[in-house]
């Protein structure tokens, strides 16, 4: 017999992947020029943001689901607010990107998130240059050139919007680990939108007053309340899907998950919306770029097993991982699960998915410098 835990893992699976697909089409059929015809994406990035910060301060604080963290003002203005920030910038870029490229050439690019995080982690200095990891991002790099030499409708300013967002997402992933690390701080998924969500609305306040306000305002694009509801309600609950997700199963089994969620997602692309064509140029690009994905996440493995003491030679350690790993742990979750949460989610979810804008615990593990994910690109 199939135990009911078994069924719940793959059910929160399922319920995963096609969250996090029908989020990106349905940003891309919403802010399309051919489809919902509504062309302003920090306007829809404000939506998902109000969204988010309005239920999670319900959540927190009237029916407190989740009690909220110590957070002064120095920490709120030394750490939220620049990663809120960039996550703001990461938002924008990402999401203006499908006004001029196709979602199955955007995913194609997404392989470029841990060449991005790896370039920003060494600059940054929480990450050495190392000659077998370059090699790897030469060969994902290599891998998304010839994906993008193989697009029939390569935009240049598409592909630039896309490449600077996920580039700005990836320095507020390098940021999150040495801020938070920093300050000790560990947030879960619905703490961290509580907090992060009003900073990052604010910051695209400023863009969207100069740059779409104008144009709202001469378009009269009549603003079609039950969708926008809807396609922010289904970008937060891609994020407690992830949290769900990784709480029963952890970052790397959710890391597969996304790999097989691309393929699917680049599959249905081509199907809803037919202008999206796919060669066998960007085909075998891709894949040579997710094998390069694969390999920087295996090396990744073993520089963590590598690091890590066996417990029985060294009982401190045992002990320090052990609370690490047991940081945060969901109150009240629905599978009432056993194993650890590591920070609630780890920042590689926050990487790799266009609704997740979750912060990682203070302990990070290798997937934190692997391929993208936002809420970032919706």
């Amino acid at each position: 017999m199939i135990s009911r835990q078994l069924v719940l893992t793959y059910l929160y699976l399922l319920i995963y992947v096609c969250l996090s697909s029908g989020v990106i089409l349905f940003n891309k059929w919403v802010l399309s020029p051919k489809y919902f015809k509504f062309p302003f994406p920090i306007t829809l990035t404000m939506i998902h943001m109000a969204f988010s910060g309005i239920v999670t301060f319900f959540l927190v604080r009237v029916f407190k689901v989740v009690a909220p963290v110590k957070m002064n003002f120095h920490i709120y203005a030394t750490c939220v607010i620049p990663i809120g920030a960039f996550f703001a910038l990461s938002l924008w870029f990402g999401n203006t990107a499908y006004l001029y490229i196709s979602v199955a050439f955007i995913q194609m690019l997404k392989a470029l998130m841990p060449v991005a995080t790896f370039i920003m982690a060494v600059l940054c200095g929480t990450d050495k240059l190392r000659w077998d990891l370059f090699l790897n991002m030469v060969l994902v790099s290599v891998g998304v050139v010839v994906s993008s030499y193989g697009e029939i409708h390569f935009n240049v300013i598409g592909t630039l919007y896309q490449v600077t967002g996920i580039f700005a997402e990836a320095l507020r992933l390098v940021l999150t680990q040495v801020l938070l690390q920093k300050k000790g701080l560990t947030l879960n998924p619905i703490t961290s939108l509580y907090y992060i969500a009003p900073c990052s609305f604010i910051f695209l306040f400023i863009p969207w007053y100069l740059l779409e306000k104008p144009e709202m305002d001469v378009s009269q694009i009549q603003f079609n309340y039950s969708i926008f509801f809807l396609n922010a309600l289904s970008a937060f609950a891609l994020n407690i899907s992830i949290f769900l997700v990784i709480g029963r199963t952890g970052a790397v089994t959710i890391r597969v998950a996304g790999v097989l969620k691309d393929w699917i997602l680049i599959a249905l692309s081509t199907i809803i919306f037919p202008e999206s064509i796919i060669t066998s140029l960007n085909i075998i690009g891709y894949a040579v770029a997710l094998s390069g994905v694969v390999l920087y996440n295996y090396l990744k493995m073993k520089d963590v097993k590598a690091n890590q003491l066996p417990a029985d030679t060294n009982p401190d350690r045992s002990t320090k991982d052990k609370k690490a790993l047991n940081t945060y742990r969901p109150d009240n979750s629905m599978d009432n699960n056993d194993g650890p949460v590591i920070g609630g989610l780890t920042s590689e979810a926050a990487a790799f998915d266009e609704e997740a804008p979750l912060i990682p615990s203070a302990r990070l593990s290798y997937v934190t410098r692997t391929q993208t994910g936002s809420f970032s690109n919706r």
